[in-house]
């Protein structure tokens, strides 16, 4: 989704932050670029050209499902799933996937991962962080904000935050993230 307008702007915001982003996807638009950044049809079209460790969706709820699928499909380690509202029944289906794969998903409905100072994918806004020691584990993207603008006024850095989100049905749980 990197050709829509939450996907670019978020991917200016990633990279602003350090995050290295070799490419995008949007099907239809392969040969295009969004900030010099190549756009490619598919996953497996990247990962001709180049390794692919981490896929951030930023795609409307009526295509989640097929965006997440792909990047399994294309053993993508991880997978940051922003959109919400995706059905429950294509979240059911996905999470049966996504236990018989290597891949692990954060999200749906969820605003990503921030690590102070290194790297963010998502919507997190690394401007209320402290690069620090603490983690930070959190449902809600609003309490996640909140929580880390408060560590941070208090002079505590986070070295990890991350919103797993709201949805009933997630890819990661609050256990996971304490593997």
């Amino acid at each position: 989704g990197i050709t829509g307008s939450h996907g670019s702007f978020h991917t200016r915001a990633m990279i602003a932050v350090g995050t290295t982003i070799v490419a995008g996807t949007s099907p239809g638009k392969a040969g295009q670029k969004v900030d010099e950044i190549p756009v490619y049809d598919s996953i497996k079209s990247i990962q001709a050209d180049m390794p692919v460790d981490t896929s951030v969706i930023f795609v409307p709820a009526p295509h989640a499902k097929a965006a997440i699928i792909e990047a399994i499909d294309a053993k993508v380690p991880l997978i940051v799933c922003i959109t919400e509202g995706i059905p429950l029944h294509d979240m059911m289906y996905i999470k049966q996937r996504i236990e018989k794969s290597r891949s692990k998903l954060i999200g749906p409905n969820c605003p990503g991962i921030l690590m102070p100072g290194k790297i963010k994918l998502g919507i997190i806004p690394a401007t209320l962080a402290l690069p620090g020691k603490v983690g930070i584990v959190s449902r809600s993207g609003t309490l996640t904000y909140e929580a880390m603008a408060e560590l941070t006024d208090l002079g505590i850095g986070q070295k990890y935050v991350i919103g797993i989100g709201g949805d009933p049905i997630n890819g990661t749980s609050f256990t996971d993230c304490l593997d």
